[in-house]
């Protein structure tokens, strides 16, 4: 039986290079170089059984990955994958480690093994609590949304400000910019007649901005194309 590693159990050793995981593919997001104007490359924030998640950059834009940027969602078996010490700042997961994809990484879709979703969603009145340190890392959420508001007299900066609340009556700020403001924007408009509308908020960033005249400003703002949302979702 082959035996498949733990994303909690990964560490930093160059000499390693069989490691061997059954993921699934959580988010997908491009990103390009500034220093050579060339991509767009691949980030991809995988997920075990365990819930445990970590990040894996594919590079270039090889024959031996195409199409695996379209398979978000998938279970997916990778063999042959470097690990790299994650770099301090905003990180689309808390791990210490991060995959990179080399010619030798085999990445083969297979069935899934659970419905689980991995998506530790945060409640609401917890946010406000989060340790600074957590803040560097995008949340998800569910919530009914109300109170919309949209900004699009700049089309080179639209915003859409809606408030989310949850059963308890907790609420807090969530701000869209670019093109997540313009698809929520018609998002919502096309759950009109629909009732209540509950929406998933998928690795969207705190911020926290103190004042001196009252209590700090908190919200949830879109992080690039790190950042996903979803009306309505049938979850499991």
């Amino acid at each position: 039986m082959t035996h498949y590693n733990k994303l909690s159990e990964v560490s930093y050793n160059p000499k390693i290079t069989s490691w061997r995981f059954k993921v699934k593919i959580h988010r997908i997001y491009p990103f390009y170089s500034y220093v050579t104007s060339s991509g767009p490359f691949y980030k991809y924030v995988l997920a075990d059984e365990e819930g445990t998640k970590m990040e894996m950059t594919i590079y270039g834009n090889s024959d031996w990955f195409r199409g695996l940027e379209k398979q978000e969602g998938k279970w997916v078996e990778i063999i042959r994958v470097e690990v790299n010490r994650s770099y301090p700042g905003f990180q689309a997961t808390n791990s210490r480690f991060n995959l990179s994809a080399t010619r030798n990484t085999q990445v083969h879709i297979i069935d899934p093994l659970n419905n689980r979703f991995f998506m530790d969603f945060k409640n609401i009145h917890a946010i406000p609590h989060m340790d600074h340190m957590d803040r560097n890392y995008p949340i998800d959420t569910m919530r009914v949304v109300f109170n919309t508001e949209a900004h699009f007299d700049d089309p080179a900066s639209p915003r859409m400000v809606f408030y989310i609340r949850d059963n308890i009556g907790s609420h807090i700020k969530c701000v869209a910019t670019g093109a997540h403001a313009y698809a929520f924007r018609d998002g919502l408009e096309n759950m009109k007649g629909r009732g209540q509308v509950i929406v998933v908020l998928k690795m969207w960033r705190v911020w926290k901005f103190l004042s001196y005249f009252g209590p700090p400003d908190l919200w949830l703002e879109t992080e690039g194309g790190l950042s996903d949302f979803r009306f309505n979702p049938c979850l499991p």
